[in-house]
């Protein structure tokens, strides 16, 4: 097991110091609620992460908890209501990106095109697109990962044994249906805050 005080290192291109105190305060969350970091961060600069499974808005405070403790700079895509909101500055200062679901059809292209232009980015991703859960995750992300290159690192909340998990890197071959099930199988024993029915 990992001492409590040691953490993966991301890239320096990925690197977004924040400050001592949100370190400390992503440090905090963890800590007391138990969890540790497994895992080590890919040598690459641009990267579609994808963290599963989402089952409760309770996965987005460790998710930034996690950003804060690793000095991670992230991008990430939300629902555009979250902007609308007096925390809509915090949210953009975390890297949120607001997406309207009712006309968000040409958001795989705008991404790819953000990884064309940025010398580092990390677009994380929640793959099943909802809390409710679902048998096969939206394609959303293996599109932007396929069409800009670029692999997929895997992250996993487990619940169960208060891991978060950096997993293998994924390098999609562009046949959807061929990986699809093989990425979903990477998580088949990772455990959410509420267990999907059958799981």
């Amino acid at each position: 097991m990992q001492p409590p005080t040691a953490y993966p290192v991301p890239p320096e291109a990925l690197h977004q110091p924040r400050g001592w105190l949100w370190r400390i305060i992503g440090k905090i969350y963890l800590r007391g609620g138990g969890w540790r970091i497994e895992g080590a961060f890919p040598v690459e600069s641009k990267l579609v992460a994808i963290v599963a499974p989402h089952t409760s808005n309770w996965d987005f405070p460790l998710g930034v908890a996690v950003l804060f403790t690793l000095e991670l700079r992230a991008s990430w895509l939300g629902k555009h209501t979250l902007f609308d909101t007096p925390l809509r500055g915090f949210f953009r200062w975390l890297g949120g990106i607001p997406v309207d679901r009712r006309t968000s059809h040409g958001v795989v292209d705008a991404c790819v095109q953000a990884f064309g232009a940025a010398p580092a980015l990390l677009l994380a991703l929640a793959p099943e697109g909802t809390r409710k859960g679902v048998s096969r995750w939206k394609s959303g992300f293996y599109s932007i990962a396929a069409e800009a290159k670029v692999p997929i690192l895997p992250v996993a909340f487990d619940y169960r044994t208060r891991v978060v998990w950096l997993l293998p890197l994924f390098r999609p071959s562009g046949n959807l249906d061929q990986d699809l099930p093989l990425i979903q199988a990477l998580f088949k024993d990772t455990h959410g805050l509420r267990e999907r029915p059958g799981a």
